[in-house]
């Protein structure tokens, strides 16, 4: 009887193991999701394919301050195995570095709040933000084919 609940107990650890594991990855791709929502009509902008929307930039910086600071935090050791996920080995590797990444695009991102005011200054400092991403994705995400 003991032995039996013994192995009962070790199963129902592994599964929550495994469903906080998936949650974990389910998280922080919704909040890259969120950013890539957000890319899309600011990159319109910057491209000009779209008029100049200051609500909607600020809308979109709000979302690259917030969401790089949760999202670092969303990638435990057992996390790294989990499967359909882009994230490489080397974020736990260099979790120290991958977590200066989040901070930096997060503090662009709360600078660029305070200094876009009109079109021209998004035009300068977006990139900046922008950057951000593809810096941290080169180095942290497997590349799609």
């Amino acid at each position: 009887m003991k032995r039996t609940i013994f192995v009962a107990s070790l199963l129902a650890i592994g599964v929550t193991a495994a469903i906080a594991q998936s949650n974990v990855v389910e998280q922080r791709q919704g909040l890259m999701k969120e950013m890539a929502a957000q890319t899309r009509p600011i990159g319109a902008m910057m491209r000009g394919q779209e008029p100049f929307d200051l609500a909607k930039v600020q809308a979109g910086l709000k979302v690259f301050a917030e969401n790089p600071t949760k999202f670092v935090a969303l990638f435990p050791e057992n996390s790294k195995d989990a499967p359909k996920t882009e994230a490489l080995p080397t974020i736990w590797e260099n979790k120290a570095k991958f977590d200066s990444y989040g901070t930096k695009m997060s503090q662009d991102a709360q600078t660029a709040m305070t200094t876009i005011k009109d079109e021209a200054s998004f035009k300068s400092e977006m990139p900046k933000v922008l950057q951000n991403c593809g810096v941290c994705h080169n180095e942290f995400r497997k590349k799609s084919s």
